[in-house]
């Protein structure tokens, strides 16, 4: 296998541990022991030709190839603020995610260079601010990238837009949900799904399931900012799309079961994330179904955010609950067992969620840069990647850039979360 070239700014990370606080102990060590950049090289052999996919169209322009391609990385590792004798679990959480994240590209971006290109990767620490990393736009190499992933918070990608269009560079948003709109970079890519994509791939689903001659829709909605950040793309989408189902809505399930009509069909949407308003409202609808199961059927839909919080899972089985979500490791499946083996070998380490999610965005990015050269942008929307963590499915608009279309559907069996489709 070949390997990538990676130039890491401002140290070469060689990390192998078996502890978070070791991990970070050496990353400091690191840092205090460089002085200057260190260079990886390796002697590149011929280019893999990659065939032509036969086509009845007319023939495709010729695939302008790099000879090697550059890829700059933004994490916040945020290495100047980290003190092992103070640090809070949170602060230790966050860089661990910065270091899993970084070591997950890396071995996505090796893997690629199998496909025949070398790659040269530049790394540097965002510290998480909006100075530094403007002092970083001054850096040659990353003005002259092929491709940018990160920042990773959407601040920071915020603050990145205006040198991005100036410099014609293409910028992966990895791991924030934020909506594309936000930043108007039409060359900005979005990894992760917007709160209103997941909106509109619930009301889809209960569009399609629930008749509206014997269907309710219900929103349980509190009405805080961020419960009417996923309410009102929902309450848009019925409207446009069934406008024959009846959407009804209410701050609490109490005020709910007092206007509940015997003999229809619910879909109840809990809009809320907030786990002192969720666990009581699910304990509620639980004890109403299991009451008054003869005179109401209802199915409970959660905010996605509900993946990453606990709950009754019993209740939740119980009114059969569904999630959207942007993401699911199947640890069954063949190739996540052969990543992890490989990620245990390279570090030491299980490799988290960011670990996987590094892997698929460095992977497919490295992939793409081989096999369609300087125009890989224009295969976004036409190649689509079937990852260990999602599916990238990239759509596009002229406005926000390429915003990955995939979600999945999950519901509750055998007391744990199942894909629907």
């Amino acid at each position: 296998m070949r390997y990538a070239n990676v130039r890491l700014m401002p140290m070469d990370l060689k990390l192998r541990i078996t502890d978070s606080r070791l991990k970070l102990l050496l990353f400091l060590v690191t840092i205090i022991a460089a002085c200057s950049p260190k260079i990886s090289t390796v002697t590149k052999p011929p280019v893999k030709t990659i065939p032509k996919e036969n086509s009845t169209s007319s023939p495709a322009k010729p695939v302008q190839r790099f000879t090697e391609a550059s890829i700059s990385l933004l994490i916040p590792f945020k290495l100047n603020q980290i003190n092992l004798e103070t640090a809070t679990k949170a602060q230790i959480d966050r860089t661990d995610m910065a270091i899993d994240f970084y070591q997950g590209v890396k071995m996505g971006i090796d893997s690629a260079a199998s496909f025949g290109l070398n790659f040269k990767v530049n790394v540097y620490d965002t510290k998480d601010d909006n100075t530094q990393l403007i002092s970083l736009t001054k850096k040659d190499d990353l003005m002259n990238s092929h491709l940018v992933i990160g920042p990773v918070f959407p601040e920071g990608v915020k603050n990145l837009t205006n040198f991005a269009i100036r410099n014609d560079l293409p910028i992966v948003s990895p791991l924030a949900a934020s909506k594309p709109s936000d930043f108007s970079n039409p060359k900005l890519i979005s990894i992760v799904s917007s709160i209103d994509q997941h909106g509109e791939k619930i009301a889809g689903y209960i569009g399609s399931k629930f008749q509206a001659a014997n269907s309710i829709v219900v929103l349980i909605n509190p009405k805080k900012t961020e419960d009417e950040e996923f309410a009102t793309p929902i309450k848009t989408f019925f409207k446009q799309k069934y406008p024959a189902l009846i959407v009804q809505e209410f701050t609490s399930a109490y005020a709910f079961e007092t206007r509940m009509v015997k003999g229809k069909k619910y879909a109840v949407i809990v809009c809320s994330s907030d786990p002192g308003f969720v666990g009581p409202t699910i304990d509620k609808l639980a004890k109403i179904a299991k009451l008054r199961a003869q005179d109401y059927q209802f199915q409970l839909f959660g905010h996605p955010n509900w993946i990453k919080q606990n709950y009754n899972i019993t209740q939740l089985q119980a009114l059969n609950t569904v999630l959207s979500t942007s993401y699911m490791i199947n640890y069954k499946d063949s190739n996540v067992i052969s990543f992890i083996k490989k990620y245990r070998f390279n570090f030491n380490f299980e490799p988290s969620e960011y670990s996987f999610k590094g892997f698929d965005i460095g992977f497919y990015f490295g992939k793409l840069l081989a096999k369609h050269g300087k125009n890989y942008l224009d295969f976004m929307t036409k190649d689509k990647y079937k990852g260990l963590h999602n599916t990238f499915n990239f759509g596009y608009d002229p406005l926000y850039g390429y915003y990955n279309k995939d979600l999945m559907l999950l519901t509750y069996k055998n007391l744990t979360l199942s894909l629907i489709n």
